[in-house]
């Protein structure tokens, strides 16, 4: 089986014209009865060794962080005594990086990449908060939020050109997503330094979680304005971009509204159903179903809720599951006909910006 990205890569080898790719993806699309730009294709898995491999890298990871955890107890670099070491975290990112030299730069292998490249951006942010907080010292901590939203900003610094590094040598999509979020929590780690203890000033941070997660979501449409066929890496990048800002952007939204306290009314359930609809409006129009997903929690629990007020005690949960079930399939299974609807109201300058609508254009090779 052959994915988007075999394409492309074959596309820019020259192994395959542009016009023989275009011409096999709209047969494949023909045979499927359904425009590819619908589809949202990301690579994720090419094969069933990807998951065997992934599951070998796992448990050596695993093993070496233990090995890296006994010696940095042995060298006394632990924190509080018995605590977490740096070279646990360190020892994973380095195998990592040499796992993806192979897998990943060679074989280019989809889950594997994923895998070893989250195992290394998150070694190398846990191995320099552990090593901050070592060489800082434990005790300056205590009643010292500061000092830990400095530790954190530095650590999310770090975190980033870890990313930026892994960027550069593998050009793994998701790769650009979790330097964003490194990036995030450097934003996030210099609020917290100054404004002190995060619990007095929830609001204020969630308040920025939801500018990043906004900043974070047209950085994604940047992505995706530069492939609206859909057919390049840059799709993928966009795709985990999203995935990334949807939460950032759910949370913070309903918790400020203070819809998901644990006591929702009938009033708090409707707004809650409202803005759901609101993020699908959204989600068809840029052609992408995280939002959707991010915020299917909030919609289930308010919907639950409405149904326990009417008196629906014992079903409630089944009602819910029914209702929200049925209406996300009816929407997977007319997404095209609900898209063409949101897309073509919006002013042309805007729809210029979107995903293509129902045609698939010539791929470029990815950058």
């Amino acid at each position: 089986m052959y994915s988007q990205n075999d394409l492309d890569e074959a596309v820019a080898a020259g192994a395959l014209s542009a016009e023989a790719a275009s011409a096999l993806r709209a047969f494949v699309d023909g045979q499927r009865s359904a425009p590819a730009v619908d589809e949202e294709h990301f690579r994720l898995i090419t094969g069933f060794n990807d998951i065997f491999v992934s599951i070998a890298s796992a448990i050596l990871l695993f093993a070496v962080g233990w090995i890296g955890q006994s010696i940095g107890q042995s060298l006394g670099l632990v924190i509080d005594f018995h605590g977490p070491s740096p070279i646990a975290p360190a020892f994973i990112a380095a195998t990592a990086w040499g796992l993806a030299l192979f897998f990943t730069a060679k074989r280019r292998m989809a889950l594997p990449s994923i895998l070893l490249l989250l195992a290394f951006v998150g070694g190398v942010f846990v191995a320099a908060g552990f090593g901050l907080a070592i060489g800082i010292g434990e005790d300056q901590f205590n009643d010292n939020e500061a000092i830990g939203g400095v530790v954190a900003a530095v650590s999310g610094a770090i975190a980033a050109g870890a990313a930026w590094l892994h960027w550069k040598h593998f050009r793994v999509p998701i790769t650009v997503a979790a330097g964003a979020a490194a990036v995030s929590a450097i934003v996030v780690g210099v609020l917290i330094a100054i404004l002190g203890n995060p619990d007095d000033y929830e609001k204020t941070i969630l308040g920025f979680v939801l500018l990043l997660g906004i900043g974070v979501f047209l950085f994604a449409m940047r992505w995706d304005s530069s492939d609206p066929a859909r057919v390049t890496r840059r799709s993928d990048v966009a795709f985990w971009l999203h995935l990334l800002a949807a939460p950032m952007i759910v949370h913070p939204v309903f918790t400020l509204l203070g819809l998901n306290d644990g006591t929702a009314t009938i009033g708090e359930g409707l707004v809650v159903i409202a803005l759901y609809v609101a993020l699908g409006i959204t989600a068809l129009a840029i052609d992408r179903r995280a939002l959707l997903v991010s915020a299917l929690a909030y919609v289930l629990y308010a919907l639950s809720e409405l149904f326990k007020q009417v008196g629906a005690v014992e079903l409630n949960i089944a009602l819910t599951a029914l209702v929200i079930g049925s209406a996300l399939l009816l929407l997977s299974a007319f997404w095209h006909q609900a898209r063409s609807l949101v897309v073509r109201s919006l002013p042309d300058a805007l729809q210029s910006k979107l995903p293509l609508l129902d045609r698939v254009a010539n791929p470029v090779p990815a950058a």
